[in-house]
């Protein structure tokens, strides 16, 4: 299939304008590779890991990417930020500088009080070692403010603006993505006239080919799509999870702090909190049950593989998915779905 032709494919070597982003627990070497072995580009999640798992992800999507015989450097890796400041100083940094040190394409930095702090990091590090080609910097963004600092202060290679309609984690206060982005692309240094616009990336309940050729004709330079892939082999999610997903529909996401307070993944910025599907831990969360109960009762379901009260994130758009098909078999339904929907769109000036 020919390549879709964006400024993100043209900065990434790529043929599909499509991202799929770092998940924590969900992006690992094997998704990430995948996903760029057949033409889009994947990021492995550092979220909560350890070193040691780090580098076991990183190793495996380098071997799957050389096994296709491919560039081994082709895929990026994704941190929280608040993670890494929440670290001891050494570890952080040791964690961004195991990326570094595998040469990986990008790095993506999201949801921190200081990410310009390793926006400098990664850029200290390649002047240092001298790298011929810069690592690429994502930074995701929620609102107009972020999006005009990233891009004119940070100086980031890549902006990913995330509607409110995002799995996983993201700003409550986020606008809809069809409002959001067309509001980032009028600033006069983002527009997709201006030469030297960086790409903008659309996130947000997006599912579909017909998605992605949406976004492109309101400017994007491609989409982040997380969710679909939730239902690849390659994720991470277990089977009870991916039946959960596959059963869903338009109304079965709820923004909510339910998941964190019982796992007790605490500490993100003000105002971020996070979608799923809604279930009996969200409800009893609702209705005030003291937090220990909900914690027993999530620890049991976990144990059980009781989905009316395990974690599944999933983004607005979970009801157009119900099949379960590989990381590769998605990104190239997508390519052609994009790009028969982006074609009759022409057939109409």
């Amino acid at each position: 299939m020919a390549t879709i032709t964006t400024k993100l494919t043209r900065l990434l070597g790529i043929r599909t304008p499509l991202v799929v982003p770092p998940m924590a627990g969900v992006s690992g070497g094997a998704l990430a590779a995948q996903v760029s072995s057949v033409g889009a580009f994947g990021f492995v999640a550092a979220g909560y890991d350890t070193v040691e798992t780090l580098k076991s992800q990183i190793s495996l999507a380098q071997s799957i990417l050389e096994s296709h015989k491919l560039n081994k450097s082709l895929f990026g890796v994704g941190f929280l930020a608040w993670q890494l400041d929440q670290r001891k100083k050494e570890e952080a940094e040791e964690l961004v500088t195991i990326a570094l040190q595998e040469n990986v394409k990008a790095v993506w930095f999201a949801f921190g009080n200081d990410l310009q702090r390793w926006i400098k990091f990664v850029r200290e590090y390649d002047d240092r070692h001298g790298k011929a080609e810069k690592t690429l910097a994502f930074v995701q963004v929620s609102t107009l403010e972020e999006a005009r600092v990233a891009t004119e202060e940070w100086k980031v290679d890549v902006l990913v603006v995330q509607g409110i309609e995002s799995g996983g984690h993201g700003s409550r206060h986020s606008p809809p993505l069809l409002t959001f982005l067309p509001s980032v692309l009028s600033l006069p240094f983002l527009s997709p006239d201006c030469a030297d616009a960086i790409p903008v990336l659309a996130a947000g309940g997006l599912a579909t080919g017909a998605h992605i050729a949406s976004m492109l004709t309101l400017g994007a330079s491609g989409a982040v799509l997380g969710t679909r892939f939730l239902l690849s082999p390659e994720s991470l999610y277990n089977d009870v999870q991916k039946k959960a997903l596959s059963e869903a529909n338009e109304t079965s996401t709820v923004r909510t702090v339910a998941f964190d307070t019982v796992r007790g993944t605490l500490g993100w910025p003000e105002g971020i909190d996070g979608r799923a599907l809604s279930n009996d831990t969200v409800k009893d969360f609702d209705q005030g049950v003291p937090v220990k109960e909900l914690q027993d009762k999530f620890k049991e379901a976990v144990k059980n593989g009781d989905h009316s009260r395990i974690l599944t994130w999933a983004g607005t758009g979970v009801g157009l998915m119900k099949e379960i098909k590989s990381a590769a078999d998605i990104v190239q339904e997508l390519h052609a779905d994009c790009g028969s929907r982006l074609k009759a769109a022409a057939s109409y000036v």
